[in-house]
């Protein structure tokens, strides 16, 4: 059955859908030895397409797995910048992996992994959004406005978003620590809320994503998902 070349790609594990088109753009993937066109598709089982010269290869068994992101790690796999990204942390799992969704580089917490370009490009898109919570430190002059002011909506770079949940944990030394339930996940949502409601957040950390949860898993270590928890992601998307 044909289907559209950046698909198989990123099914095949090596790249995201966008990053595959400018792969195709670039003139590095080929069908049959054809250099291959933005919107073309093909049939993985009678034509074979290659990136670089390299037939396209589809693992029989995906890896999924829930990584710790210490803060100085970009999300990225290549940055232009040199900066260490979390492909580092997960090279002893054996197969490439990239990441579903991002945290940005300072923020730390979980983090999914895999080499199922399906399965994480379906659960990034803006349908299939879950619920993701935090716990922030933050500083400010007057708490109980700021932090009311975090829970009702709020325009984010042009976007309404839903109003978060707050929860006060209590204070560690001069900063409180609270709970923050956000339900779009747009580009560093939390520092914005933050900025926007004159807090200063200190650290930030994802504690769960959906029915996925950070636990006691250390800083910089990885886990593999259980059964149950791909299931999970199975029947999000």
């Amino acid at each position: 059955m044909k289907e559209r070349l950046q698909k198989l790609i990123s099914r095949a594990g090596l790249t995201s859908r966008r990053q595959a088109e400018v792969l195709i753009a670039a003139g590095r993937v080929t069908v049959d030895g054809v250099p291959a066109a933005l919107g073309q598709s093909a049939d993985p089982a009678t034509e074979t397409v290659a990136v670089d010269g390299a037939p396209l290869r589809f693992p029989k068994k995906h890896t999924y797995i829930l990584l710790h992101k210490p803060p100085g790690y970009v999300t990225t796999l290549s940055d232009e910048k040199g900066r260490k990204n979390v492909s580092a942390l997960v090279r002893s799992a054996g197969v490439r992996l990239y990441p579903v969704g991002r945290l940005d580089m300072w923020s730390e917490g979980l983090l999914l992994m895999t080499d199922d370009g399906e399965t994480a490009h379906s659960l990034m898109h803006p349908r299939h959004g879950v619920d993701k919570t935090y716990h922030a430190w933050v500083t400010g002059e007057d708490l109980e406005a700021s932090l009311a002011a975090m829970a009702r909506p709020m325009d984010i770079d042009g976007h309404v978003i839903r109003p978060a949940g707050i929860e006060r944990l209590g204070r560690e030394g001069e900063r409180e620590k609270i709970v923050v339930t956000i339900h779009e996940g747009r580009n560093r949502q939390i520092r914005k809320m933050c900025a926007l409601c004159h807090l200063k957040l200190h650290r930030l950390v994802r504690v769960a994503e959906g029915a996925l949860e950070l636990g006691d898993l250390e800083s910089g270590r990885w886990r593999y998902l259980t059964p149950e928890e791909i299931r999970y992601l199975q029947e999000e998307i």
